[in-house]
């Protein structure tokens, strides 16, 4: 249980900061599983196939992807691949991870 309420900080604090630059995205978590996509539109849904998954903005992605490696953080490198947060992370590092894509996002 504390594990999915970590996981969902991490997601909504990346939909936050994502909202504030104006890029479109959805996020979602499931226990310490999590994703993400740039989608085409503020009020596009989570895909919900591969199709709508390679309509997303990969090129966003791979931006952000590098930015955030850039700034220590090491997401999964494809866009239709999860993360996972574990029980060693530490709200202190959630909360890193999300200024670091508040920074990646303004060259993303």
């Amino acid at each position: 249980e504390a594990l999915g309420a970590k996981t969902k900080t991490l997601v909504d604090g990346l939909t936050q900061v994502a909202k504030a630059a104006g890029v479109p995205f959805v996020g979602d978590s499931e226990g310490g599983m999590f994703g993400f996509f740039f989608t085409q539109h503020a009020n596009d849904g989570l895909p919900q196939n591969y199709n709508v998954v390679m309509a997303t903005n990969k090129e966003r992605f791979n931006r952000f992807f590098h930015g955030m490696l850039d700034r220590g953080v090491y997401l999964a490198p494809a866009l239709y691949e999860a993360g996972f947060v574990s029980a060693a992370h530490t709200d202190a590092d959630i909360a890193t991870t999300i200024a670091a894509a508040a920074e990646a996002l303004a060259t993303a």
